[in-house]
């Protein structure tokens, strides 16, 4: 039997490096304050693996392998390996395929992050039960609830066909080498994890959630997953800040980080690919959480359109391409006298606060307006937040309508991104944002003038749409003239 030996090391908790002595500074990712002391093993060394049994030694340029041990994997030529898009997993749930590039990839690892309660356990079930009827056998393991909680949640979201499938396994386990045994015999086609933190191993002397025990279990898991072609499910928490909980080192192991935003007290849910080896992280799901569990929105940008009706000032519509779609989006900005001169308030839900910051130097200096006094809140609604600078000009004329006191038609659509100079500069898929437009009622859409020249020439007239091509955000006064 190998000796064994307890010996302490401080580990990095955002890259998991390890250090034989406290340091202020990880010297690996540089992070401050970051390092805490653990007990790991220490194998003796007459206990290390030999590496070299088994192995025959071949001549250069031979493809024989057959003298590698059973153990080692064997390459093999690119040309002849099968594209994993034909065997992409249907989850049940148009939403969640779409974030993941087309459904789940056997063999992969998914970390998808939330807070309590924003539904990550709900979609969980659900896509596990869809899985377990039309695919084989689901083993759900769960670190922090009974088998009897997750039964009540799985009578309340899944149909009866799908709680009459045999194939669906409940475990409730926190060691990492039962939850390998159990797997090895059940062989199931698709491995939840709830949570990552709440597992360990017993090889190792540390608490639950420390970094050396996400990495032993996140690295047992990959195997499992890897070997047998099983995807593999992780539930992580979150702080209040919306970071991670607990070590980072495991969103650098899996193959796909999904982040679930939304506010419990309203029903849409938002799911973003924050990571993604097989797709785009551009793409967004949208979800609307209802008594049966989590309904998938087909229509996001008629859902965040529905209530914007009627015209009013510091409103404004805009859109962005996320992933394969466009979407369409309502900005809001609000500004408000302040006595403080010197200490105006600048906030943004949506958007980066350094970037408002830029669009208001810009109006000041390229539109003659005095915003120093004044305190400025600008809001996308419906809890969005776009990736890009499609939204550049809707935030600045969302500020510009509200300080004015001036509407602008509901029924017109801005999109473009602003320069220093408060020039327009062109944004992407544009030609697919004024189909979007069209489609939801627009009769008008403003952007830059190159994006209005080559919708133009793409479609020639177009039907039903007045598209106005601007040079810099001065020129987008003479919008709100008529409507003044």
């Amino acid at each position: 039997m190998a000796a064994k030996k307890a010996k302490t090391v401080f580990v990095c908790q955002e890259c998991g490096s390890e250090s034989a002595k406290w340091v202020g500074q990880c010297p690996v990712c540089h992070a401050w304050n970051c390092m805490v002391e653990e007990k790991v093993i220490d194998f003796d060394e007459n206990d290390k693996r030999r590496r070299t049994s088994g192995k025959t030694s071949k001549a250069p340029g031979s493809d024989n392998f057959g003298g590698i041990g059973s153990r080692a994997g064997k390459p093999e030529k690119l040309s002849q390996i099968k594209s994993g898009e034909t065997s992409r997993i249907d989850t049940g749930i148009s939403e969640l395929n779409r974030v993941l590039g087309g459904g789940l990839v056997p063999g992969s690892l998914t970390l998808i992050s939330g807070e309590p309660g924003i539904g990550k356990s709900t979609i969980i079930i659900q896509a596990a039960s869809h899985i377990a009827e039309t695919r084989g056998k689901v083993l759900y393991v769960s670190g922090e609830e009974s088998e009897e909680q997750i039964k009540m949640r799985a009578d309340r979201v899944c149909s009866k066909g799908q709680l009459a499938s045999d194939n669906l396994f409940i475990l409730s386990e926190t060691n990492i080498e039962n939850i390998a045994q159990v797997t090895e015999v059940l062989k199931p086609e698709f491995l939840i994890i709830d949570s990552i933190q709440t597992m360990y191993s017993a090889e190792l002397e540390s608490a639950p959630g420390s970094v050396s025990q996400v990495r032993i279990c996140g690295n047992e898991l990959m195997r499992i997953g890897k070997m047998n072609g099983i995807p593999v499910f992780i539930v992580a928490h979150v702080t209040k800040s919306g970071d991670l909980a607990g070590p980072r080192i495991v969103e650098h192991m899996v193959d796909c980080v999904l982040s679930f935003t939304g506010d419990r007290s309203h029903e849409m849910r938002i799911l973003r690919a924050q990571k993604n080896r097989f797709g785009t992280t551009s793409e967004i799901g949208a979800f609307e959480m209802a008594e049966e569990g989590l309904i998938p929105i087909e229509n996001l940008s008629g859902v965040l359109m529905e209530e914007m009706d009627r015209d009013s000032d510091g409103a404004v519509a805009t859109a962005v391409y996320e992933g394969t779609r466009p979407l369409i989006l309502e900005v809001q900005a609000l500004t408000s006298y302040n006595n403080n001169a010197g200490f105006a308030r600048r906030t943004a839900l949506g958007i980066d606060n350094s970037r408002l910051s830029m669009l208001i130097a810009v109006l000041e200096k390229k539109m003659g307006m005095n915003l120093f006094n004044q305190d400025i809140y600008v809001n996308v609604v419906g809890g969005i937040r776009p990736e890009g600078t499609y939204i550049d000009l809707a935030v600045a004329l969302a500020v510009y309508s509200t300080y004015k006191s001036v509407k602008l038609d509901s029924k017109t659509l801005v999109l473009g991104e602003i320069g220093l100079t408060g020039d327009l500069r062109a944004v992407q898929h544009a030609d697919r944002i004024i189909k979007e437009a069209q489609r939801l009622g627009f009769k008008r859409i403003v952007l830059p003038i190159k994006n209005a020249q080559n919708a133009k020439t793409k479609t020639g007239n177009i039907d039903g749409i007045e598209v106005i091509g601007l040079r810099n955000v001065a020129e987008a006064a003479s919008l709100f003239n008529k409507n003044s």
